[in-house]
């Protein structure tokens, strides 16, 4: 959905509803610019292509790869499919210090005013609890999409839609339902697609609100690819990290999905713990 075309003003509803509906059947939507009058396409990924996930450092795709995602902060690979990776809905820890120091009112917190912490990643949730928060935190995430597209990204994955899991019952789905929506909005502006990253029981809502794939962490290793198999026509990029995960993707997922497995970490190739197989 893309919230900026026909008017001089950036934000118009109706253009968002019809570019979304376009993006969910065809490769691609044109978008018109109101301040500039240019025409955007955002390009939606190939389903079952070669895949590589690289946001914990940039390397040579190998070969035969086709799509890779990065880091906002790196560059794009060149000649594939580049997915620029963005923490949407929860705080890098190295930039906690940037938040608490620019925008400490927009961290979660609890009712004693400590922040809410997602402690597998050590990151602070972001608090997406009002619409007038989510406008803000839009402002803010919304500059890293539109970096992703200068950059030269094709799309940006929206990490941590399941956010409202590890938020002690103070955020919940329609929270970040809301909030994804305003992203696939600015993303689609941008002329880059938008990817669901995890909460695979919300998969087809989001296909709905406007996202155009998925990043699924693991869905092998608890059986819920199928879930976003079926609401993005199997435009999914499968990330797995454990053996028998890989297993079972390529088993029953190996020739309709992008399936990789890679080490926890995520670590760069000739790194200490790189770790890399496909199906």
């Amino acid at each position: 959905m893309v919230q900026r075309a026909l008017r001089a003003l950036r934000g118009t509803p109706a253009v968002a509803a019809l570019c979304g509906a376009l993006a969910l059947v065809t490769a691609g939507c044109a978008v018109s610019d109101g301040d500039n009058a240019e025409v955007r396409k955002v390009k939606l990924p190939e389903p079952g292509v070669a895949f590589d996930y690289q946001i914990g450092g940039s390397y040579p795709p190998p070969a035969g790869v086709r799509a890779v995602a990065r880091d906002r902060a790196a560059k794009p690979a060149p000649d594939v499919y580049s997915i620029c990776y963005v923490n949407a809905f929860q705080a890098q820890p190295d930039s906690e210090r940037w938040w608490r120091t620019h925008h400490p009112d927009l961290l979660l917190r609890d009712a004693d005013g400590r922040t809410v912490i997602d402690r597998d990643w050590d990151e602070v949730l972001l608090d997406i609890s009002t619409p007038a928060k989510r406008e803000r935190l839009a402002d803010v995430v919304g500059e890293w999409i539109d970096g992703c597209a200068a950059a030269g990204f094709q799309a940006v994955e929206a990490d941590n839609l399941d956010s409202h899991e590890r938020s002690r019952g103070l955020l919940t789905a329609e929270d970040n339902l809301a909030f994804a929506k305003v992203l696939a909005a600015r993303a689609h502006a941008a002329g880059l697609a938008i990817g669901q990253k995890n909460a695979a029981e919300l998969a087809r809502r989001g296909r709905g609100l406007g996202f155009d794939f998925a990043v699924a962490e693991e869905c092998g290793q608890y059986d819920e690819c199928d879930a976003y198999a079926d609401a993005y026509d199997d435009r999914v990029f499968v990330v797995e990290y454990r053996s028998d995960g890989l297993t079972a993707a390529c088993a029953h997922w190996g020739e309709r999905l992008s399936v990789v497995l890679r080490d926890l970490d995520v670590a760069p190739a000739g790194e200490d713990g790189y770790r890399r197989r496909t199906c």
